[in-house]
């Protein structure tokens, strides 16, 4: 006999849920549980969103702009919005960017998706830093695009050499790099590495697709920004509200002064349903300077955290990890310094509730498969130095030298 009410599946029922080989599916899925302490994750706004100040803002907008029956269609995103980042984004006459040359979607895929269509890059070569979000690359390799992987070296930078003969010997229809950090590293590359290579790209002139998602989460905000150095007539950047924000604002957004026509039209056709008011809100706290404040208060409450589990991973595995020392950003880039199998690592801890992302997640070519990316913006009531003990046991037991 049918019962209204509510149905609940037992946590019990789906322990260590696996979706075959499919790691990163299994990671999400995992990531979802209850009660895991989520080491997988890369949310730096977690720390601090201000969704608080955003929604009380979109409250009083709604007063003041009542909806229309019939609203204005603006399918590159609300104008004011266009205007603000415009602004944020402009540095000097030269490096000048108008609303015309912006166009936010739903969120960063369905951006990224048009670019990919509007430059037709199926079956392109794009060279990518690597380590890579993996987000990115899923989505490059099932656009079928050709990637192919510059791995970031220990100094930060990228090797010149190999870049130089790939873009001598490779038909590269685009090149992406990170405009201040690479994430999941979080790294800087070196100020004389990155002019090299912007004079090594603008002399091939190579189209740059500049990531911007982290280029205001360094501990040190007034760095250097690739797009400085390059020349802005061969250059798009992308990015994305939410991780400074948070999930109230996961708008995506490209800056390109090219392709105008075909980008208005893919973004007509792909016809985002965007909130107005929400992107009112949004263009609102950039100009009144909280998202400058909000930056403040977010950077230094990360770089906390980094430090407290900088000193737990020292005290707790400096045996068994190298870590990358972050220089922003949410997350540590980890290696094993055993021989070890990573994605038994992985499974062993997730029997404990613990879940983390396998190296192998950030590269589609077999690279970093003895490192990790740790989170240190974890929600919940957890024990770190616990959960850290649970990872040391797991690569000990899992080592294959």
């Amino acid at each position: 006999m049918a019962k209204s009410g509510y149905y609940a599946l037992p946590v019990s029922s789906i322990s260590t849920l696996s979706s075959g080989n499919d790691l990163l599916e299994t990671v999400y899925v995992n990531a979802r549980r209850p009660g895991m302490l989520v080491l997988s994750a890369d949310e730096p706004a977690l720390l601090q969103p201000l969704d608080s100040p955003l929604l009380l803002l979109e409250r009083e907008l709604l007063r003041q702009y009542p909806r229309q029956p019939q609203p204005t269609s603006q399918p590159c995103g609300e104008l004011e919005l266009r205007i603000a980042l415009a602004a944020r984004y402009t540095t000097s006459p030269l490096r000048c960017w108008h609303a015309d040359d912006i166009y936010i979607g739903a969120d960063l895929r369905g951006v990224l998706e048009i670019l990919i269509a509007v430059l037709n890059l199926k079956d392109a070569t794009v060279l990518v830093e690597s380590p890579c979000d993996w987000a990115i690359l899923r989505l490059l390799q099932a656009a079928q695009v050709r990637v192919i992987e510059l791995a970031v070296q220990s100094s930060g930078g990228l090797d010149v050499e190999w870049l130089k003969e790939l873009l001598e010997t490779e038909p590269v229809r685009l090149v992406m790099v990170s405009s201040g950090l690479n994430m999941p590293r979080g790294s800087l590359a070196p100020d004389d590495n990155r002019q090299v290579v912007a004079q090594l790209l603008e002399r091939h002139g190579s189209w740059v697709l500049e990531n911007d998602c982290y280029g205001e989460l360094g501990f040190e905000p007034d760095g250097q920004r690739f797009r400085d150095l390059l020349d802005p007539d061969r250059l798009i950047v992308f990015s994305t509200f939410e991780k400074i924000i948070g999930p109230e604002a996961p708008y995506g957004y490209l800056l390109s002064r090219h392709f105008s026509a075909e980008l208005q039209r893919h973004f007509l056709l792909r016809s985002f349903r965007l909130s107005p008011i929400r992107q009112k809100a949004i263009a609102r706290l950039y100009g009144n300077g909280r998202v400058d404040q909000h930056l403040q208060v977010l950077r230094r409450m990360l770089k906390d955290r980094k430090v407290q589990m900088t000193q737990l991973l020292q005290e707790r595995l400096g045996d068994a990890l190298h870590f990358v020392e972050p220089q922003g950003g949410a997350t540590i880039w980890v290696r094993s310094l055993r021989q070890v199998d990573v994605r038994r690592v992985f499974q062993r801890l997730l029997k404990h509730q613990v879940v983390i992302a396998p190296g192998e997640l950030f590269s589609l070519q077999g690279l970093h498969a003895q490192h990790l990316r740790l989170s240190h913006t974890f929600g919940g009531d957890h024990d770190l130095a616990a959960a850290l003990g649970l990872l040391g046991d797991a690569l000990r037991l899992e080592s294959i030298d």
